[in-house]
């Protein structure tokens, strides 16, 4: 974990949580986790709760030595946050404007790591009245918003379920006018960090809550048990891992970004390894995913977010 070495007590952090997406309550967590963690550390910090009206203005009266970004969602996390940190000119957390909106997109980023050899699951975009009225694939399947985070708006649709998911016409907030529907893959949800250019260990995550790791299970406490290091095959061990650092590279990424797997162990299932999503906001709440990797890793949480200061920098 080698960057630039900034001096805490000569550096102030703007920690920016909070904003508007669906994820705003994840995302205070996540702020005032890692805004903790700094202090602990020796910077000053300055938590920001984002807003549309003001968030320019405050970082102008600011001018922090670096913005750390722990906003997740729309916004935070599909590069629209970057590309105001990069018009400011101030030193930011995570990736850049590019990998993060590529990431963001789901079908997009799909076509790029299929470019790059990493495996994902067949998926369509498809109009969402088509979704709520008819199977748009054979059973079973996922239907997802093209563009939100932490399982927002995941519905699994199979041969239990009371026919198509006419859910989403009342969530047209997060889907907007289309949908993605992908093939359902069965068996275990791994997940593996990228910090730098290096892939820490791999996850397996058995929710406790539903058959994935939905929005509960992800952040109330005790919604998941994390095996770590998983219990898998060597070789799928390394894949996950290998597969991490392509998607991270194919991107674009900086920082730390988290990517999420499904990994077939079923009978009749050949062992298939699929990379789900590749987040560049992952959460840093009391429960995530990547502060616990880190910490399997012998780095503490403190560790962490001084690294993620250090690596901090404009045009990512």
């Amino acid at each position: 974990m080698n960057a630039k070495r900034r001096i805490p007590s000569e550096t102030t952090v703007a920690v920016l949580m909070g904003g508007w997406s669906a994820e705003r309550q994840v995302s205070l967590s996540s702020g005032e986790a890692c805004a903790g963690a700094l202090r602990r550390a020796g910077f000053n910090v300055v938590p920001i709760d984002v807003t549309r009206e003001r968030i320019v203005s405050i970082l102008q009266d600011l001018r922090p030595d670096v913005a750390f970004n722990a906003l997740h969602g729309k916004w935070g996390e599909d590069g629209c946050c970057a590309a105001v940190l990069e018009t400011l000119q101030i030193p930011y957390t995570h990736s850049g404007v590019l990998a993060s909106s590529l990431a963001m997109h789901k079908e997009k980023s799909k076509a790029i790591f299929r470019e790059a050899g990493v495996p994902v699951a067949e998926s369509k975009i498809v109009e969402l009245e088509i979704v709520a009225t008819q199977h748009p694939m054979p059973l079973p399947y996922v239907v997802k918003p093209i563009a939100e985070g932490s399982s927002v708006g995941v519905h699994i649709v199979n041969s239990s379920s009371n026919g198509p998911a006419a859910i989403v016409l009342e969530q047209r907030d997060l889907f907007g006018t289309h949908a993605m529907v992908e093939r359902f893959v069965p068996g275990r949800e791994l997940t593996c960090a990228v910090v730098g250019e290096v892939a820490l260990g791999v996850i397996d995550i058995v929710s406790k809550s539903s058959t994935f790791y939905d929005y509960v299970a992800k952040y109330a406490p005790g919604g998941s048990q994390h095996i770590l290091p998983a219990e898998i095959p060597n070789d799928v061990y390394r894949k996950c891992q290998q597969y991490a650092i392509m998607a991270h590279q194919a991107l674009g990424c900086r920082g730390v970004s988290r990517a999420d797997f499904r990994y077939n162990d079923q009978p009749g299932g050949e062992g298939e390894l699929i990379l789900l999503e590749v987040n560049t906001q992952p959460g840093m709440t009391g429960t995530s995913l990547v502060p616990e990797l880190a910490a399997h890793a012998g780095h503490s949480f403190e560790d962490l977010v001084t690294w993620m200061v250090n690596d901090a920098s404009v045009d990512r």
